[in-house]
């Protein structure tokens, strides 16, 4: 393994740790009913169940992105995930789009660094 392999290995593996345990604790604040998220959900007027949808996806995105194999199906969940709350936070809540942005720009950065290592989700060729 070359020295910009193993780089290459270590950024992909301290972006999937970083942005899974952020999408973890995003879950577990919606799942768990924090009033904060709570009181979100109500303003963006798409009901509570809505809250948990986003939860649960955030959960399956942020543990598949921990998992080499379904890492960039994770990181793509969480990218649609990351559009929906841009255009919430954009149309409807405090306008604060920056974070969303950048999680964004994080997201398709693993996407990129994942394809060109030749670590895509469902890669394994039956021969």
């Amino acid at each position: 393994m070359t020295k910009r392999s193993t780089g290459k290995s270590i950024a992909i593996w301290v972006l999937r740790l970083f942005l899974g345990l952020a999408f973890l604790a995003a879950a577990a604040m919606k799942l768990s009913g924090q009033p904060m998220m709570v009181a979100e959900f109500d303003k963006v007027g798409l009901g509570q169940g809505f809250r948990y949808l986003t939860g649960l996806l955030e959960l399956a995105g942020g543990i598949a992105i921990l998992v080499p194999r379904s890492s960039t199906l994770g990181a793509l969940t969480l990218l649609l995930v990351d559009v929906g709350a841009f255009v919430a936070q954009l149309l409807v809540l405090h306008g604060d789009v920056i974070h969303t942005l950048v999680i964004a720009a994080l997201l398709v950065v693993l996407i990129a660094l994942q394809r060109r290592s030749g670590e895509q989700a469902f890669d394994q060729s039956v021969e």
